[in-house]
């Protein structure tokens, strides 16, 4: 066989970022890189990687972003060159944003061919721009010597995971392959030693130390994580969580928090804020962190950083300078606790109104009995609106579950609709795109079968028919790869009704509006799931939902909610 000076760089490299801790691997198929992806496979058959094949590079990204979401390890994305490449460019843009690690392989021709038309060949150095926290452009290997694998690797983890001191995200190795392609392994090829770029790494920032005084409260936006309920608990502060959060819960979590953000007897009165995560979800928010007087303190996350005008970045915050027991900050936080729940209740009343008023069942009164037992089948057979659709998705949803939400109108809901509940929650947030939304959903259902946890749910998806329909290349199943249990939750109104709430929506000529935005559909989705071999099921009533949602199917499934536009 053909010594291969391109399979042995790739042995060596896939074996040291192995060795380095990567788990995971998604490759499309392509001529340029197959000497990586053949390698990777080798990898696979000695249980050392666990590899995914996906036909769509963008698909294979948003996967990579889902397991390494879930993981929070990286996990590599391999491509061949040309558009290939550009297709990741989505996935590496979220990750940006996110804060969430990759590692991406692009295999691509010699430099010398750059410039000359050769097929397939384009500028792939620097195509990811800001949003790759670091890159280079590996040489071709030769049989005079190849890149040092070793060093690549360990820069390639510790840029990604933000060992370096900068945010995590996508890392970008593009690799040069000159032909022979693939081969036979050459070890004696000397290694060409290879020194990392060096790179400014930014200030952290300073700990902010609070005192007593200032009204506040504390912001959880997308990916704040538990720290942000820890210091509301810690220092005796009214929680305003998204449901993105991963801090949606909590005794001082505020439930129905828009309104009490737009109420000038809580929101008017707020006088500093600690915001960790990127609120995206509400408008109140961004109107009380821009109002004059308020104090905005943003702890740094992971990400693109989010720091609204007059905002001060901290690393961190030091709130042992307030007493949660003081008279007067315990009145503040008890008035936006209770009040929130309150409202919450209020609001959850109304959309139970079909619910059944429960008596108790000993008193023998056959006609409150038959009453109750009417009411019971009314609540059953009520039709499914948003609000009581996004409760039971909720409701199912347990700390072995994973609950990904997608950028619908849906997640609008669930974050005035979802009551407190310690359970793990994902969304693509960093740019709030309905791209690659079941993509990432199976990623994540992946990294948490082989997260070696006892008992490992289901991954519930709760998204909108558009987002479904962006990403539907991402139900196409590998022959040969496990089947996660993941269930597909749909509200499909036939459209993108979310615009619906936009004040464009008054002023706009209809038919044009509901062209170019509503963009109406009316795809089959049951034969959508036959034709990729998932389980599909249609429901319209309350009580079909709630057994579909505490049943779900074995290995992938659709569940198909009808709702009113």
């Amino acid at each position: 066989m053909t010594v291969s000076p391109a399979t042995t760089f790739a042995h060596r490299l896939a074996a040291e970022l192995v060795e380095r801790g990567v788990e995971h691997a998604v490759v499309s198929p392509g001529s340029r890189s197959q000497a990586l992806a053949l390698e990777l496979a080798r990898l696979e058959t000695q249980g050392r990687i666990r590899l995914h094949v996906r036909i769509d590079e963008r698909v294979a990204a948003f996967t990579a972003l889902g397991i390494a979401r879930e993981s929070g390890r990286p996990a590599l994305v391999v491509t061949t060159s040309g558009t290939a490449v550009a297709n990741l460019v989505p996935a590496v843009v979220e990750a940006h944003h996110s804060g969430v690690p990759m590692i991406v392989l692009t295999a691509d021709r010699p430099e010398s061919l750059r410039g000359t038309g050769s097929n397939q060949t384009t500028v792939q150095p620097g195509i990811f721009g800001v949003f790759a926290v670091a890159e280079v452009d590996v040489p071709a290997p030769t049989a005079q010597g190849i890149p040092d694998a070793g060093a690549l690797a360990e820069w390639a983890v510790a840029e990604a995971t933000g060992g370096s001191g900068r945010p995590a995200g996508a890392v970008h190795l593009n690799l040069q392959f000159a032909e022979p392609l693939s081969g036979s392994v050459d070890p004696s090829i000397a290694t060409v030693p290879w020194a990392a770029p060096v790179a400014a790494v930014p200030s952290d920032g300073a700990i902010a130390r609070l005192e007593a005084g200032p009204r506040t409260i504390v912001i959880a936006g997308a990916d704040a994580g538990e720290v942000a309920e820890e210091t509301a608990r810690r220092a005796g502060l009214p929680l305003v969580a998204e449901v993105s959060s991963g801090a949606r819960f909590g005794p001082l979590l505020v439930g129905s928090y828009r309104e009490l953000l737009a109420h000038p007897e809580f929101g008017g009165e707020v006088e500093r804020a600690i915001v960790f995560g990127h609120p995206t979800l509400s408008r109140e928010v961004p109107a009380v962190l821009g109002r004059p007087g308020v104090e905005v303190l943003v702890v740094a996350g992971r990400g693109a950083p989010f720091l609204p005008a007059g905002a001060r970045a901290v690393a961190g915050v030091d709130v042992s300078g307030l007493d949660p027991r003081d008279p007067q900050a315990r009145s503040w936080t008890n008035r936006w606790v209770l009040t929130g729940r309150g409202l919450l209740d209020e609001a959850d009343a109304e959309d139970d109104v079909d619910a059944p008023v429960v008596s108790d069942s000993g008193t023998g009164d056959v006609d409150a009995s038959r009453a109750f037992a009417r009411g019971e089948l009314a609540a059953l057979n009520a039709p499914v609106t948003r609000r009581s659709l996004v409760r039971a998705a909720w409701r199912a949803s347990w700390p072995h579950d994973r609950l990904v939400i997608g950028a619908s109108r849906l997640i609008r809901v669930l974050d005035q609709a979802a009551a407190g509940k310690r359970i793990p929650v994902h969304a693509n947030r960093g740019l709030a795109g309905i791209d690659g939304t079941v993509s990432t959903a199976l990623g994540i259902a992946a990294a948490a079968a082989g997260s070696g946890a006892r008992r490992v749910g289901t991954t519930r998806v709760l998204l909108g028919d558009l987002a479904l329909l962006h990403d539907a290349g991402a139900l196409a199943r590998t022959p040969g790869e496990p089947v996660p249990r993941v269930q597909l939750v749909v509200g499909n109104d036939g459209g993108g009704t979310i615009f619906d709430g936009l004040e464009v929506a008054g002023t706009a000529e209809r038919e044009a509006f509901d062209r170019v935005l509503y963009t109406p559909q009316a795809v089959d989705l049951a034969a959508l799931a036959a034709a990729y071999g998932w389980e599909h099921r249609q429901v319209t009533r309350r009580g079909e939902l709630d057994s579909a949602l505490a049943s779900p199917a074995p290995g992938c499934s659709i569940v198909e909610v009808t709702l009113e536009r």
